[in-house]
């Protein structure tokens, strides 16, 4: 099990690498623009190309169909650290 968990890491930044090794080769410009609205897109588009190279090594096993669907998905949330509570978390005594 846990060579497949080193593979599928493996697999990860071999594909964002070459993922981001192609974006950044074409989107220098914005990557060093001294707008910062403009490098956060930028910024953005290499967490959506890190997102889509998780999702692309993780479902290798999965037909092209489900795998399409996952990238185009809305990602999973993200669980809130166990020691952060919200305000809206407590209950309130009426």
């Amino acid at each position: 099990m846990g060579k497949k968990t080193d593979t599928t890491i493996e697999n990860r930044v071999y594909l964002f690498e070459s993922l981001a090794s192609s974006y950044v080769a074409s989107a220098t410009d914005v990557l060093s623009s001294e707008d910062p609205a403009v490098r956060q897109r930028a910024r953005r588009a290499l967490a959506e190309l890190a997102f889509v190279s998780c999702v692309l090594a993780d479902t290798s096993h999965l037909p092209a169909e489900q795998v399409r669907a996952q990238v185009l998905g809305a990602p999973e949330r993200v669980p809130e650290s166990p020691t952060k509570v919200s305000g809206g978390a407590r209950k309130r005594n009426k």
